[in-house]
Formats: structure tokens, sequence, C-alpha cells
């Protein structure tokens, strides 16, 4: 018992960068002490004590603003950030190392009995308000946008967004050669590898990293156009174009660093200064 609490609160200071210490971890987190009523309340309600088990589950709900189903089966590591609002349903199953946010709701989509809740594969991150509802399943690694709703089966490492979900990034597929490609480009311009990662949700975020592609493929070809006119008796400069830093981009907000003014500009790029 006591080295699944180890792991919860290592969990959390592996999620939370707002977690300074343990005791504050402790006695301040309504996620961990939510769960750890659970994992009571579940034994109990395997035993046949479901009177019992629904009734500390109700005291867990009233002292942490937390609602999970004692029939609820949770993996190892689970972490619920801030917690207030969420709800998982009795046939609700949680891997490992899944990540609930507030509000919350693993719900079902029918009053039949069997299985109407659905199933979070390990790794699930499932964000602020979202709702994942009926017996589907959310495939390892997968996430789910704030105040998303979810219906249908998401496949592993996909990101889902929107009412009704729909997947806006699927699970990366084996691009080694293009991925390290673009993270030198991104070095190349100055821009942050988060900014153009090919694994990122953002759309704008997104179309600047495929820009930023095409820029160096046109930077290239044009290269390979300055070589063959140099070839062919042509005099064209065939020397590499100047690099772009975060001082460039200075003057929009984007960058810690102070933009340089004129005379420094032209000094860095006059080679007679």
């Amino acid at each position: 018992m006591f080295a699944r609490i180890k792991e919860d609160i290592a969990g959390v200071f592996d999620r939370d960068p707002a977690a300074r210490n343990t005791f504050e971890v402790l006695t301040n987190y309504p996620g961990l002490h939510a769960v750890w009523f659970h994992r009571v309340s579940h034994k109990l309600w395997k035993m046949e004590l479901k009177w019992l088990a629904r009734t500390l589950s109700t005291f867990s709900r009233w002292l942490t603003g937390i609602e999970i189903h004692p029939g609820a089966t949770i993996g190892k590591r689970f972490f619920i950030d801030h917690g207030m609002g969420v709800v998982i349903g009795e046939t609700a199953e949680i891997g490992d190392d899944v990540t609930l946010y507030h509000g919350v709701t693993l719900g079902g989509t029918s009053w039949k009995a069997g299985k109407r809740h659905p199933t979070l594969c390990n790794n699930v991150v499932v964000g602020a308000g979202a709702k994942v509802l009926g017996p589907i399943e959310i495939g390892e690694g997968a996430k789910i946008g704030s105040n998303s709703v979810v219906v249908k089966d998401t496949p592993a490492g996909a990101t889902v967004v929107g009412i009704p979900g729909r997947i806006v990034q699927s699970a990366p597929v084996n691009r080694e050669g293009s991925e390290n490609k673009r993270n030198e480009i991104a070095a190349k311009y100055g821009f942050d590898a988060y900014a153009v990662a090919s694994d990122n949700p953002d759309p704008v975020a997104s179309a600047m990293g495929v820009m930023v592609e095409h820029i160096h493929a046109m930077d290239e070809r044009i290269v390979e156009l300055c070589q063959v006119i140099q070839t062919l008796g042509g005099n064209i400069n065939t020397d590499k174009l100047e690099g772009m830093s975060e001082e460039d981009f200075a003057c929009t907000g984007l960058s810690p660093v102070a933009p340089k003014t004129q005379q420094q500009k032209h000094e860095a790029f006059d080679p007679h200064i």
C-alpha cells in the first residue's frame, strides 16, 4: 500500500510543476485523496459490501468534489489535477499513468446493464471539461482536448478535439528522417523546435512547420540552380544566405532578445566593419 502511495506522489511531481514538496502534495491534492478513497471503496465493492462502498464513495465526493464509482477499475499512478467536477462511471477502466483534469466525465450513453463506460489505455491525457462517453476505447498515449465530446474509439497516440470529437493529429508514422530534417530547419531559422514539431496538435504551428520545410526546399533548389548557372559560365553569387536568429524576431514580442539597432544590423552584415 505504501509503495502505491509513493508512486502516486511521484506521479504528481512528474506531471504538476506547482507541486513543491511531499507534505503539500499529501495534504492539498484532492485528486490524490479521491484515488486513495476509491481504492478502499473498490475493494469493498469487490467484497460485495456495495452499500458501504457507495457510502465511502459519497463521502469522498463530498470531501474532494470528485465522484468515482467504486466499481470503476483504475491503474497505477492515476492523477486527477485540480479535480473538481470529475465523474467516473461504474464500468470505466483506466490504465496506468493516465491524467485527467477538472470537469472530465467518463460517462455512459445507455441505461442498459453491462459495459457502458469508456476504457482509457495507458498514458492517456484528458483535458479540462472533456466528456468521454460510452463503451469506447481511448488508445494508449492519446490526448483528448479540453471541452471535447468523444463518443467513438480513438487510436493510440491520436489527439482529439471538438464537439463531436475529431482526430486532428494521428499517431506519428515512422518518418525519423523527415522529423530530424525539420528539427535542423528549426535550428537554422531560429524557431523553437517545439513550435514546428510534426506532433504538435496546434494547426497554426503545424502550418508554420510545413512552410518552414517548403522554404528550406526552395533554398536547396535555388542553390542547385545557382551552381548549374555557374558551371555554364554565368556570374552569379553562390554564397549561402545569412541565417536568422532570435534577434531577428525580437520586435514581434516572441523572443526575449532585444532587437538590434540599424547600426548593429549594418555591422552584422557589412564584412568591412
